[in-house]
């Protein structure tokens, strides 16, 4: 049977004694990886690159040692910029993407620390392949040549392909290769301004046999196992770029709410062209309807006009496009404003003199923009005295004015400006000017006691400005005392009553405002202007809001709040509690930012929750501090074998090991407590385990935990406890598999239980060893073959053995493989002197037609008798291991080879194995 000693690199630190010092490690890190790689190389020395097929599952996974166990973080760089990596960071030993996207591809980072040194970083870069299909564009120049008796045509073929790795590309004309002097009337070369591979193919002076089916082949040599993609392309004598022709008018002038269509048909191109639309507004509408070359906007808005392109492609040349603009018809925003003569400084309006109304509003198209103007509701036309203008080139478009000369008692009343689009169907705007003897200018100010205007935090506040005068104009308000944006995000916030109404006001909208005068609906004059001061109070910020104060008995405790900010900062005062209990109260000293409050001698009515308020007018910040005698939880220490074997057949133990964190930061641990479960189930039990004397930081405690059942999981929790009581728990779950025992130093199966010692089938070979006693195994059909009892001459006793009657055919192979086996280095940085081990187990070879028995660096053929013989064979594992024993079945159904105590043992094999004629030595 071959023994096969499986590598896994397991590494595992063995430490005797109950308590022993000095176990703090910092970490260490190393990237192992699976998934669906298809190559992994080594890259100057330090860094790994893991190759990885589009769309296949990456799976890094982070090995760390060290203790207390380091966390771990996964961050990614050098990829796309869009690319997030799920929110940049993944903390977790395995990072798996499933389907992995060519932007995914990166240098990776597994960083492990746990507060001891310098935190571990490796790397590896990710590199994924993929070849897209690839695309044939043709050209083609016309030139004049031979003193202009002939013309000729040269055609250009060219080939691209996305990839990595970079593509290689050939060219096939019809089942014909192409290559280079291949054909005099052929060129394939690299245009200069690329690197890479050939990919343009060049038909000199096309000729008749030219006119045929050209495919470009484009490879990555299968890297990755990627397949080569091609594409086809058919030149003929009617080869063309494509031609449009759009049946709309530019530009297309429509009313919201009409349905527009813009048809888009081609007039020429060999291959037939592809049509598309696209729009200047980066993307369709999301109503938008598109069937063949038509584009159909059903219910138009004013936002979706802009310029719409039809572009037609057919990879010949370079593809057609042609554009038409749609214009929205829009009327908004209408405004007015009065300019009182300007040759003199009064800014009333007076008789005799000269008083200007201006209109304005925005128009869409503004050449369809027409103004008329009314007098108390009637047309009113230009004259001497009544000038109208309806465009002023001084000023901004969409604007009319009527300027009133020599103004008269009579020409007081009210003024419409009426402003429409000659297309029709959409509503007019109309704009009322009353102009009289009580219009005057604007007049600003603040009311009394508006300003400063005190408001807390979170309040909502109206800054207020009082205008006056006939008509009122719209109120323009802004941050005085800087350049930044009012609350809406805007430089200036239009109020059409004087007031700005802030919700929810931060301290960060604690400022001045000014309001001032605008020249639409009122005056066009020199502004007025006048500022509001805000002041928005909040309640002091402090530090820290939430600490926990770990302190034993007997010793001091200072508990600090600090404020960071506060609004009013004059006048601040300090309580301290205990639960609601007022221990101490006070102001704030000038000079100072923060208050203490002592303990000088913690007992065990000091332990709870202290608070700190810090009140101002605005309210109170609080600090928090949880003062208790509760003890840190313990660390585990993870890096040590798994359970303890037992020469037991249905349980096993486990030697747990952990720290105890700042064990002097409070009493002194007296006992832990130790709570056990199996998985699955919901009772614990529980067990004191006690401490004798002061544990030490880095000091590793150690407990042996029996009587676990083969093979289930476990949860252990374990509790620290002093005179406070139970600290902070610590929770691990403990799973079975069969390392060397460092204190039994042997494994030994002798198959009496299942499931056989952990031994399993091999899941790929012929077939399987059959566990059996002489008792129950029936010997009628092979009466002179297979052993009479077990190693011990016991009839009850089991043994494994291969059954080689039908269907079993010669050479047939049963594999049993044993559990994984944990070699113990002395050294926690690993193995640099392998341990030696013997491993031996006994083995009954009678009958004629006896096959091969195959074990570690050992093999044996034949009949050996009606006896069991024992095999022994030193072995020296640098790493974790497996046995494989291997039965391979002979010519005749008469040769059921059996085996019985399997046993491992530390050191050397003491015996030599006995020697025979049809032995022979063999390395796996």
């Amino acid at each position: 049977m071959d023994l096969i000693i499986c590598v896994l690199g397991l590494l595992a630190l063995v430490v005797e004694g109950i308590r022993c010092q000095g176990v703090y490690a910092p970490p260490t890190v190393r990237i192992i990886h699976s998934g669906h790689a298809c190559n992994v190389e080594e890259e100057r020395h330090t860094e790994r690159v893991y190759t990885i097929r589009e769309g296949e599952t990456l799976e890094l996974t982070c090995l760390v040692t060290g203790h207390p166990r380091p966390q771990i973080r996964w961050t990614k760089t050098a990829g796309s910029v869009s690319d997030r990596f799920q929110d940049s960071s993944v903390f977790n030993e395995t990072l798996h993407i499933a389907k992995i996207l060519r932007t995914q591809g990166g240098r990776y980072y597994c960083k492990a620390e746990n507060g001891l040194g310098s935190p571990a970083i490796k790397s590896i870069r990710v590199d994924v392949y993929y070849l897209d299909d690839p695309v044939v564009t043709v050209h083609q120049s016309i030139g004049e040549a031979k003193e202009q008796f002939y013309y000729e045509r040269t055609v250009f073929l060219r080939c691209v392909a996305n990839s990595n790795p970079p593509v290689r590309y050939s060219w096939h004309r019809g089942r014909e290769v192409l290559t280079q002097g291949s054909d005099k009337g052929v060129e394939i070369y690299e245009p200069f301004f690329t690197q890479g591979e050939t990919k343009i193919l060049k038909l000199k002076n096309l000729r008749p046999q030219d006119y045929a089916n050209y495919s470009c082949i484009a490879s990555v040599r299968n890297v990755c196992g990627i397949p080569d993609r091609s594409v086809i392309f058919r030149l003929t004598n009617k080869t063309a770029s494509p031609s449009i022709k759009l049946l709309v008018e530019d530009p297309i002038v429509v009313n919201p709410g009409q349905t527009v269509s813009l048809v888009c048909i081609t007039t020429g191109g060999e291959p037939p062209p592809t049509l598309t639309w696209v729009s200047s507004n980066d993307s369709l509408p999301q109503r938008s309807v598109v069937k063949g070359g038509t584009l159909t906007l059903p219910a138009i808005t004013s936002d979706e006009a802009g310029i719409y392109s039809c572009v037609a492609s057919n990879n010949v040349g370079n593809p057609a496009k042609k554009s038409t603009t749609i214009v929205v018809r829009a009327l908004k925003k209408g405004r007015f404003w009065i300019t009182p003569d300007p040759y003199h400084n009064d800014d009333n309006i007076q008789i005799g003199r000269e008083v200007k109304i201006s209109c304005q509003v925005e128009a869409t198209p503004p050449e369809e923009l027409t103004f008329s103007w009314l007098k108390n509701g009637r047309a009113l036309r230009s004259s001497e005295r009544m000038v109208i203008t309806q465009t002023d080139p001084d000023i901004s478009p969409g604007t009319t004015n009527l300027d009133i000369i020599d103004l008269k008692f009579t020409d007081f009343g009210t003024y419409t400006c009426v402003a429409a689009l000659k297309g029709g169907g959409i509503p007019e705007i109309s704009i009322d000017v009353n102009i009289s003897s009580t219009t005057v200018p604007p007049n600003l100010t603040v009311p009394r006691g508006k300003s400063p205007l005190v408001a807390r935090e979170g309040d909502t506040v109206e800054l207020e400005c009082l205008v006056s005068g006939k008509p009122k104009p719209i109120i323009l308000w802004s941050r005085a005392d800087k350049e930044a944006p009012m609350p809406d995000g805007n430089m200036q916030m239009e109020s059409y009553d004087g007031v700005l109404r802030i919700v929810n006001v931060s301290r960060e909208m604690t400022g001045s405002y000014r309001c001032q005068t605008s020249q639409y609906n009122g005056f066009n004059v020199k502004p007025r202007e006048a500022v509001v001061e805000l002041i928005v109070q909040y309640p002091p910020t402090v530090e820290p809001v939430f600490m926990e104060m770990r302190q034993g008995l007997g010793r001091p405790v200072v508990m600090t709040c600090r404020v960071l900010r506060a609004h009013p900062s004059r006048v601040l005062r300090f309580e301290w509690l205990l639960s609601n209990r007022l221990l101490h109260a006070g102001a704030f000293d000038a000079q100072r930012d923060e208050t203490e409050y002592t303990i000088r001698s913690l007992n065990r009515d000091g332990w709870g929750e202290y608070t700190c308020n810090v009140i101002n007018e605005a309210g109170a910040g609080k600090c928090t501090f949880q003062v208790t005698g509760k003890a840190y939880p313990p660390e585990f220490y993870y890096d040590t074998y798994s359970p303890l074997w037992q020469n037991r057949p249905r349980v096993y133990g486990f030697k747990l090991q952990w720290t105890q964190m700042n064990p002097n930061a409070v009493d002194r641990i007296v006992a832990y407590r130790l709570g056990i479960r199996q998985m699955g189930l919901q009772r614990w039990w529980e067990q004191e385990i006690p401490v004798d004397g002061t544990i030490n930081k880095g000091e590793l405690m150690t407990h042996n935990l029996t009587e676990l059942i083969k093979p289930e999981s476990y949860e252990v929790r374990l509790t620290p406890i002093t005179r406070f009581g139970e600290g902070d728990s610590t929770i691990r779950i403990v799973t079975y598999s069969a390392p060397i025992n460092p204190h039994l130093r042997e494994f030994h199966c002798s198959f009496e239980e299942e499931p056989i010692c952990m031994f399993t089938q091999d899941k790929n070979d012929d077939f399987d060893w059959t566990r059996h006693s002489a008792a129950t195994r029936d010997t009628k059909y092979t009466p002179n073959t297979g052993p009479s009892g077990d190693r011990s001459g016991s009839k009850q006793g089991f043994y494994m053995y291969i059954e080689t009657s039908r269907p079993r055919k010669e050479g047939d192979q049963a594999r049993l493989v044993s559990p994984f086996f944990n070699v113990a280095p002395k050294n926690p940085y690993g193995i640099t002197n392998p341990p030696a081990y013997c491993f031996g187990f006994f083995y009954h070879m009678y009958g004629k037609h006896i096959g091969t028995l195959n074990g570690p660096v050992w093999s044996l053929s034949g009949n050996q008798g009606d006896r069991w013989k024992q095999a022994k064979v030193s072995i020296h594992p640098t790493a974790s291991f497996q046995v494989v024993l291997e039965g391979v079945r002979g010519p005749g159904i008469e040769g059921d080879i059996a085996i019985d105590d399997v046993t491992l043992e530390e050191g050397e094999c003491r015996d030599p194995p006995p020697k025979n004629k049809t032995q022979k030595m063999v390395c796996s």
